[in-house]
């Protein structure tokens, strides 16, 4: 989830307007491979949905599994959850991912790592100093020979939607203003195995890929993954009236670029996916 102070989540809207993104992650998931006795530490894990997959394979041994995410809204709704089906072996605790390094008590905790559809908004400061310290400090949390499975957008990801969202914003409040509101960060594959394998180091990349994954927009529509996911460049133009009225402009124009034959809408996502082993 989002890296800033402002918490811009909802279980409800999230919900509303990417359900799908636990629902696709099957590959990834598959990659990781979660066994019974594992330790998993799940790196920007949302409201949890995928940790209570885990949590079942887990509870057949002596597995535990730690969830992290900078939403309150998030990690409240991921408790919650875990509460409701009686789940005693996963943990979650509201933390800034970025910081991993500074946390020495995950030290060595970990047989596994995972991450899905969060990275590109940790990462999304853009700064290769802070990219190195997020990597470093997953590689510190994971025990020798520990595997990372991580799910993020790619090079490429719902680039019509970010077209629509830049000319839509910058309009209003300018270039410059609107790159610095873009909470995202979409690498490719040979920026993964540079970070990972030469930059930070102590890595062995086992797999990866980048794959363009047309999705279908939940039930909100356009309208409510724009208002959504959309919401920290929306958020830069400061006067409400004008704010909305770049909204639905934004919005109707990605209705009808992205508009299916049979009236519903598709996004075009590209979802980059990487499985490392901490030497």
């Amino acid at each position: 989830m989002a890296t800033e102070d402002k918490d811009n989540w909802s279980t409800e809207a999230y919900q509303s307007a990417a359900s799908f993104v636990p629902k696709l992650a099957g590959k990834v998931i598959g990659w990781l491979d979660v066994q019974k006795d594992d330790a998993v530490l799940d790196i920007g894990c949302g409201d949890g949905i995928i940790d209570l997959q885990f949590a079942d394979v887990l509870a057949q041994g002596s597995g535990r599994l730690h969830g992290i995410d900078n939403s309150v809204a998030m990690i409240e709704a991921a408790a919650r959850a875990a509460k409701d089906a009686s789940i005693a072996n996963s943990t979650f605790e509201v933390y800034d991912c970025n910081n991993l390094a500074e946390k020495p008590e995950l030290e060595g905790q970990y047989t596994k790592a995972f991450s899905n559809a969060a990275m590109h908004w940790i990462l999304g400061h853009r700064d290769p100093v802070r990219h190195e310290q997020f990597f470093r400090g997953v590689h510190a949390a994971l025990k020798p020979d520990g595997l990372f499975s991580f799910e993020m957008g790619g090079l490429g990801n719902v680039s019509e939607l970010l077209t629509g969202i830049v000319y839509g914003v910058s309009q209003r409040i300018g270039m410059d203003p609107t790159e610095a509101a873009n909470p995202w960060f979409f690498p490719d594959e040979a920026w993964a195995r540079d970070i990972m394998e030469t930059k930070v180091g102590g890595w062995k990349i086992e797999k990866i890929e980048r794959e363009w994954r047309e999705t279908p927009a939940d039930a909100g529509g356009v309208d409510g993954w724009i208002r959504l996911m959309a919401r920290p460049f929306l958020d830069a133009i400061p006067d409400e009236a004008v704010r909305e009225a770049a909204t639905r402009e934004i919005v109707n124009v990605l209705e009808y670029t992205t508009k299916r034959p049979d009236g519903s809408h598709c996004l075009q996502y590209v979802r980059l996916r990487v499985l490392a082993r901490r030497l």
